[in-house]
Formats: structure tokens, C-alpha cells, sequence
């Protein structure tokens, strides 16, 4: 599921969903990146801004894709951030393209 451009806030459940892992993961999460903080509201809902689905990518790729450790997630964050932004485009990328092509085989 992708999520809906031009939202300010998404909910812990749209967030989960896109990236296909449970809310108690991103919970965790939370507490162990401190770049990490979405907004709550005064009952303690979480709402995740675009900022916070960037950072959220980041961890993703590297934990579940790349397998890294949380540890070794955060040191490849804090000293080569501009190379991991650059790999989360590139599989978002490929991701799109091959979105196309199964559409394409659809069609066909």
C-alpha cells in the first residue's frame, strides 16, 4: 500500500502497513533511534510526518533489507547518511519500475 501524497500526518496503522511490519516494531523503533520522533496528540496517538517516512525508510532498508544490526543501523546512519538516502531512492526506483512492468505484463 503506498501511502496517499500530500497528507501532513499519517497514523502508526498507514505507516505499519506500507512497510509491511507491525506497529509494535515501529514502537520499538522509536525508542531506539532518536531521529525518530513522530508527532502525539494529547492521548498519545502517534502521527507520522513525511520526515519521520524518510527516516523510517532508512532504518527499514538497512535493518530488514541490508541486515544490519540496530547498532550497526545507527552508526551507518550518523556517519554515511547521504549514501543510505541515495540507496532508499534507487529501491524506490526499482520499486516503481517494477510496479510498471508487472502492469505492462497485465495489459498484455
Amino acid at each position: 500500500m503506498a501511502l496517499k501524497e500530500g497528507k501532513l500526518y499519517y497514523q502508526i496503522s498507514e505507516v505499519s502497513t506500507h512497510f509491511n511490519v507491525a506497529a509494535s516494531l515501529l514502537r520499538y523503533w522509536e525508542t531506539e533511534f532518536n531521529t525518530l520522533k513522530p508527532k502525539r496528540n494529547s492521548k498519545g496517538t502517534r502521527f507520522y510526518t513525511n520526515k519521520d517516512i524518510d527516516e523510517i525508510g532508512r532504518i527499514y532498508l538497512l535493518v530488514k533489507e541490508k541486515g544490519y544490526t540496530l547498532q550497526g543501523a545507527k552508526e551507518k546512519i550518523k556517519t554515511d547518511k547521504r549514501s543510505v538516502d541515495s540507496n532508499v531512492e534507487v529501491v524506490k526506483r526499482l520499486k516503481s519500475i517494477k510496479k510498471f512492468l508487472l502492469q505492462l505484463k497485465e495489459e498484455l
